[in-house]
């Protein structure tokens, strides 16, 4: 029907507009007070961008044309963006930038599901031109500042490092290494035993890797009978001293569980994966998700310069279910402090003036103006109804009765 919206697409209603504004609002407020400057990127791209680097699978990307038969395509995250920008139009790359965004970003459904949601909501960070430890650090303790400012104390993080991981993969020759790093991806056990090995050792070393998984500690206990060579030992070594560094600096950081197994489907993230997951009863929810990119922005740099890059997206509709069970969401809209009521058509004029009186004298308060047709009994019923505080009739002369209402 033409008075539904298209397939996953969906109408937010004013309740749910407010309590993700409050989400978002918090979210923005910490932002903020860790020196991050609000970004807004458009909406549209072209294709080329949001696929640049392999970041994107083209698949998810909905997919317009322009009049000269050139693809864009709506952006499904902000980082493609917030690097094209920050390359191109910003800086010469020579000192951080630290940027925050709230947005909505849109995917295509997997095929066979047209239903699927296609818009959602995001609010997250990108801090550019910076590596080494102490940024990733300030990257996690940002996601944890930020979750506990929303009143989220039950989520668990879990951390990984991609070149790390790559680095394990690489004693495969390469067509194996594709087929173990695809089972790794998605969590294959069953076919990653079944591959066809050279030789037992090789096997052996697929499924230790995929075993890499549990707390901080023990998966450094494992790796300390691995035979790593010196880019490896160094990765590990950057690891240890960020974890201990998140550990120290955050006494209420929740449980950390450590997966040197975790890889993405596509060449993405250089160093540190992450996601927070929150819990509700026996459902898990990916509040957030985020890593380090060192390569991705030089495909939008003029001199395809590498600069390094860090940053993470919360997903505001997992937020806000886990948010939903709790005390500090809205329970309501915003109530009206003031109904204006004109006494008759001669009093149209007043009315008006005098509603635009208290709107300055009181900025932060919500007034309306009676638009007619009610009695002054139905008006007090919808007073009451709607919890407005004060009602105030007003005559031709501008004269005001105030009423309150119990």
């Amino acid at each position: 029907m033409i008075h539904q919206p298209p397939a996953g697409a969906r109408d937010l209603l004013p309740l749910e507009v407010a309590q993700k504004a409050w989400i978002n609002d918090r979210l923005q407020a910490v932002f903020q007070r860790w020196g991050y400057q609000r970004i807004v990127t458009s909406t549209l791209e072209w294709l080329d961008t949001l696929v640049a680097g392999g970041a994107i699978d083209p698949a998810t990307v909905v997919q317009l044309q322009d009049g000269s038969g050139s693809r864009l395509g709506l952006r499904p995250e902000l980082t493609a963006s917030i690097a094209r920008a920050a390359v191109t139009r910003m800086t010469d790359g020579t000192h951080p930038q630290r940027l925050c965004y709230r947005a909505n970003v849109f995917r295509r459904p997997p095929m066979g599901h047209p239903d699927r949601q296609v818009e959602f909501f995001q609010a997250g960070v990108e801090l550019l031109f910076v590596g080494g430890v102490r940024a990733d650090a300030e990257i996690l303790l940002l996601l944890a500042d930020s979750l506990k400012n929303l009143g989220l104390d039950r989520w668990t993080l879990i951390l990984g490092e991609a070149g790390l991981t790559q680095g394990l993969l690489a004693r495969f020759p390469l067509p194996l290494r594709q087929q173990v790093r695809h089972c790794m991806a998605h969590l294959d056990y069953v076919q990653l035993q079944g591959l066809e090995y050279p030789d037992s050792t090789l096997k052996q070393w697929a499924l230790q890797l995929f075993d890499l998984r549990g707390s901080a500690d023990e998966v450094f206990q494992r790796l300390e009978h691995f035979d790593l060579d010196g880019v490896c030992q160094q990765r590990l070594q950057n690891l240890k001293a960020l974890v201990q560094l998140i550990q120290a600096s955050q006494e209420s950081l929740p449980p950390l569980i450590l997966d040197l197994s975790w890889l993405q489907p596509f060449d993405y993230y250089t160093g540190i994966v992450f996601q927070a997951f929150g819990q509700i009863v026996d459902q898990w929810y990916v509040l957030g998700q985020g890593g380090r990119y060192d390569q991705l922005l030089s495909q939008y740099h003029p001199q395809q310069t590498s600069l390094p890059g860090i940053g993470f997206s919360f997903n505001v509709e997992e937020l806000h279910t886990c948010l939903l069970v709790g005390d500090d969401l809205p329970k309501s809209t915003p109530v009206t402090d003031w109904l204006v009521i004109p006494q008759g058509l001669e009093a149209e004029q007043a009315a008006f003036q005098y509603a635009q009186h208290l709107r300055e004298q009181h900025p932060q308060q919500r007034i309306e103006v009676d638009l007619g047709g009610r009695s002054p009994e139905a008006l007090l019923d919808y007073a009451r109804y709607a919890q407005i505080r004060q009602l105030v009739w007003v005559t031709a002369q501008g004269q005001a009765e105030v009423k309150l209402i119990d």
